[in-house]
């Protein structure tokens, strides 16, 4: 018995001492991650070890188990005050008898009571929660107080104090395995051994011998259920939890991807895609501070390709610079852009449009082919119905800015499938339309 009481003294100072520790230091692991209150039910046998008086035991030495009975009944709330470690609070009542036939004179024993202990998560003191999955090992410490009444009839006047009552208390300590078959639900098994310092009485109700005064042991086996309450789903006892440590360190992760991913510079030009207002300028054409191409006298061309042909003219005959213009247009230098699965054309990109009107205008003899094109993205008939739909619309513009519909003509070239169909700024330089000078 000393050293169930030695270990019953330890446990509840360790979970007491543990439970201020944690409140001291700066939880890591944020509480609203699981629940902190559970409701629980048991019923089971407490037995009476000793003290008896001569003649009176509970159990039946004829058989394996000594005849188990339902004869205890708790209820009890539980509240954790970090993931491992917490209290909890209980009813119970016991009615100790014999067994019948088992060979014991007749007694009866009622005891109400209640109790106060420590409780600790082993899973999480020895970080098995994840490898024990739904299987739980709790343990748990304290204090019981108890009103013992003798319902044992007496023999002789009052040599079994019936209906007389008694205050007693002791510690109890004792181990819980749990195993959750729902979010909130789990089974439990305890096991509890209660040593009393205050118990004059025997089981039986007789007074005890000198030697036994203020000694009584109970043994109890029980089953019982436990419900967790709160706002999480999943039952406090087993949720898995995140250090809050390791949550910042991946929210600075994200952050610092983020930040990556609005330095990227698609059309390499120098500008960064989340200030580029035209993200597929020309390779080495320059461009302005948002990223658009340079075109001062606002004319459709950029700076760049202007000063090009225009040294180019110095340099060739007129009709090489007529050619040098079809061919800076047939090979795709002259280009408008839509967003994704849209038809109009992008407010940065219709420069292209009004280089074609422009050229149309000074060329009444040429003709031009509009060809639309579309991503990877969709479906193939989807795809070839937008690139289509691309090149009408720009067909639409000219045709409004003073443009013979009968030189332009439609050609819907379908998806483009030149560029990785994982990257967006890829597919952007995709979705288009481009043309080629007829004569």
């Amino acid at each position: 018995m000393k050293k169930i009481t030695l270990l019953s003294l330890l446990l509840t100072s360790s979970l007491s001492v543990l439970a201020q520790e944690n409140k001291v230091k700066k939880d890591t692991t944020a509480s609203s991650e699981y629940n902190k209150w559970t409701i629980e039910a048991s019923v089971g046998q407490a037995k009476g070890v000793r003290p008896y008086s001569k003649g009176y035991f509970s159990s039946d030495p004829g058989t394996f188990f000594g005849k188990p009975q339902a004869n205890s009944f708790s209820v009890g709330v539980r509240r954790m005050i970090s993931p491992t470690f917490g209290f909890k609070g209980a009813f119970h009542y016991e009615e100790l008898k014999n067994i019948k036939d088992n060979g014991s004179l007749p007694f009866k024993m009622q005891q109400f009571g209640v109790s106060l202990q420590g409780v600790a998560n082993l899973n999480r003191l020895f970080s098995m929660q994840e490898s024990l999955d739904r299987l739980l090992f709790l343990v748990h410490g304290g204090i019981k107080l108890d009103r013992m009444t003798s319902k044992t009839e007496n023999i002789i006047e009052n040599d079994h104090n019936y209906n007389q009552s008694e205050f007693n208390g002791g510690l109890l300590v004792g181990i819980t395995p749990e195993y959750r078959f729902s979010k909130r639900l789990s089974v439990f098994l305890d096991v509890t051994v209660q040593n009393n310092y205050r118990q004059h009485f025997n089981w039986d109700g007789t007074y005890t011998e000198v030697s036994d005064n203020l000694n009584g042991q109970l043994i109890t086996t029980s089953f019982g259920l436990t419900y967790s309450l709160g706002r999480n789903d999943f039952h406090g006892d087993y949720a898995i939890l995140k250090d809050k440590k390791i949550e910042e360190i991946e929210a600075l992760n994200k952050r610092i991807g983020d930040v990556e991913t609005l330095m990227n510079d698609t059309d390499k030009d120098g500008v960064a895609d989340y200030l580029d207002q035209e993200n597929n300028s020309v390779a080495g054409v320059a461009v302005d501070t948002r990223g658009k191409m340079v075109d001062i006298n606002r004319n459709g061309v950029p700076d760049e390709l202007e000063r090009y042909i225009d040294k180019s003219s110095k340099e060739t005959s007129e009709k090489s610079n007529s050619d040098m213009i079809k061919r800076l247009v047939n090979e795709g230098y002259v280009t408008t852009y839509f967003d994704t699965a849209k038809v109009k054309p992008t407010n940065v990109s219709t420069e292209g449009i009004d280089f074609i009107r422009t050229y149309l205008k000074n060329n009444p003899t040429a003709s031009v082919d509009i060809i639309g094109h579309a991503d990877e993205i969709g479906s193939n008939e989807r795809n070839d119905a937008l690139s289509k739909g691309r090149a009408e619309a720009v067909k639409a513009i000219l045709v409004k800015a003073g443009i013979d519909a009968s030189r332009l003509n439609i050609v819907g070239s379908g998806e483009d499938t030149s560029v990785d169909v994982d990257s967006e700024g890829a597919r952007k330089l995709v979705r288009r339309v481009t043309f080629k000078i007829k004569d």
